[in-house]
């Protein structure tokens, strides 16, 4: 048998980014506040928000007064530097933490939940398409692997695949577009026959609706 490609790496659920958000809030505390205008840049890119642009510009003219009033050498607007730094400081810090969690939700964003749900369905898709090529080039592997789902336990994750031929009643009927009334004509057909070699053969045989044999093609196979 020809060497497999190696199977697909699972996509790893998202999570929270608690622990970013709390490292972020951080960032003016630990640069004396002089982080301040980058770490809220950082969270106006991050949240496209216009709001927190605006925010960033002020620490960052703040910031640029202070720098000046530094080194100017006046002894008055060292002092005013100094106080303004201090402010800049505290007041950042207690900002970042303030935003934190409109920045950094507890709660994963819809938009990521349902990225992750597509990009779970094209890994469940490339898992289907592995196993028919194994069971196309390997029969009996694919058989003992149990593709298809025959009918559990196993370890080989076949991505959902259904094989019509041996999977249980039930299942054929949570296919989509399976109704109770076709799934008994499956089952019934397919123990007269002894099987069906693919889906256009089920299709004939079984009198299954043209615009049904469409919403099965992905999920079904067919081992003898």
């Amino acid at each position: 048998m020809a060497p497999q490609p190696p199977m697909p790496s699972p996509i790893p659920a998202p999570t929270p980014e608690t622990a970013r958000g709390i490292v972020w809030a951080f960032v003016p505390f630990v640069t004396l506040g002089f982080g301040t205008p980058a770490s809220f840049l950082y969270a106006a890119a991050r949240r496209r928000s216009m709001g927190l642009g605006g925010t960033a510009a002020g620490y960052g003219a703040g910031t640029a007064a202070v720098l000046m009033m530094l080194q100017s050498g006046d002894p008055f607007f060292l002092v005013i530097g100094s106080f303004m730094m201090l402010l800049l400081w505290i007041a950042g810090t207690g900002h970042a933490f303030a935003v934190r969690s409109s920045v950094f939700p507890r709660e994963i964003p819809r938009n990521v939940l349902n990225e992750h749900a597509i990009e779970v369905a094209k890994y469940r898709r490339s898992l289907r398409e592995q196993a028919r090529a194994l069971a196309a080039e390997d029969p009996a592997l694919a058989r003992e692997l149990r593709i298809g789902r025959p009918d559990m336990p196993r370890a080989y994750d076949d991505g959902g695949l259904v094989d019509v031929n041996h999977a249980p009643r039930g299942i054929i009927e949570a296919l989509p577009g399976m109704t109770p009334e076709l799934a008994d004509r499956i089952v019934r057909r397919r123990a007269q026959t002894g099987g069906f070699v693919s889906a256009e053969e089920m299709a004939v045989d079984a009198d299954v609706p043209p615009d049904v044999l469409p919403q099965l093609a992905d999920f079904t196979i067919f081992l003898r």
